[in-house]
């Protein structure tokens, strides 16, 4: 599904744990880290997708987190002309993305990489919160900003239970 300007229906997941630290995967056979995200299937709406992703890219359910927020807009970022298809059709030149922040409410052994039909990642960690922004991939670095300022000020909510203590400390670095 591409929309008529060309960006595909996507979500993003930033995935924190009671510390809040997040969730940060190694790309299957690459030295590349991102958060999990996937595209909208024609017949879901972003959350749906968020649930599907989360599970097929993480092996975790939706009892296993707690939804804290979405980014209220869609949040786009254009491809490099390398990695546009310039064959397809219709011609895809990045994404738009819903954003959503969860807190892990299971054990982290529940985390397994092979419940989809292909396996995205084979590695995982926690980092602090605004880690990503110095490791993703150069062309998502702005759309991850966005998400992370938006959804990362929740975790200072007086009713989320987790210590925004690595949210607010890199506030200043990247604020």
């Amino acid at each position: 599904m591409i929309d008529s300007k060309g960006y595909r229906p996507n979500v993003g997941i930033i995935l924190c744990n009671d510390e809040g630290r997040v969730f940060w995967a190694k790309r299957k056979g690459a030295n590349s880290w991102q958060f999990p995200q996937g595209g909208i299937d024609g017949d879901e709406d972003p959350e749906t997708a968020m649930y599907r992703e989360l599970w097929e890219e993480t092996g975790l359910c939706a009892e296993h987190v707690q939804l804290l927020g979405r980014t209220r807009y869609w949040l786009r970022y254009k491809l490099p002309d390398r990695y546009i298809r310039k064959n397809s059709t219709p011609l895809c030149i990045g994404q738009k993305q819903i954003w959503f922040i969860l807190r892990l409410m299971t054990d982290e052994s529940n985390v397994r990489f092979d419940c989809g039909h292909k396996q995205e990642f084979d590695n995982w960690k926690w980092v602090e919160y605004w880690y990503p922004l110095k490791d993703v991939v150069y062309f998502k670095r702005r759309v991850y900003r966005k998400a992370m300022d938006e959804l990362g000020a929740l975790l200072i909510a007086n009713d989320v239970g987790v210590n925004a203590e690595s949210y607010l400390s890199g506030r200043l670095a990247f604020g």
